[in-house]
């Protein structure tokens, strides 16, 4: 048996789960951060209209959501994005 076949034997393939742990902590090392949810109704019709006009992945609409919510935020404008999200029923 070649060095290589033996080294091959002992080499053990990943399962899927230590495959997404190994990602996770890449993603972590990276400074990044897992969030979960779920999206109403009105949340999900605007994340596919965003998706579709943009080609933005999940992690991009989120982090840019989010960005843009502390913009909002800080330029004291939470509540005329709130009115203009209820006014059109989003």
């Amino acid at each position: 048996m070649s060095d290589n076949e033996l080294i091959n034997r002992k080499k053990k393939a990943l399962s899927n789960a230590e495959k997404q742990k190994r990602y996770r902590d890449r993603q972590k090392e990276k400074g990044k951060q897992e969030m979960r949810g779920y999206l109403s109704p009105e949340a999900k019709k605007c994340y596919q209209m965003i998706a579709e006009q943009t080609g933005w992945n999940d992690s991009i609409i989120l982090s840019n959501a989010i960005r843009l919510t502390f913009a909002a935020y800080k330029n004291g404008q939470i509540g005329l994005l709130n009115n203009w999200l209820n006014k059109h029923k989003l």
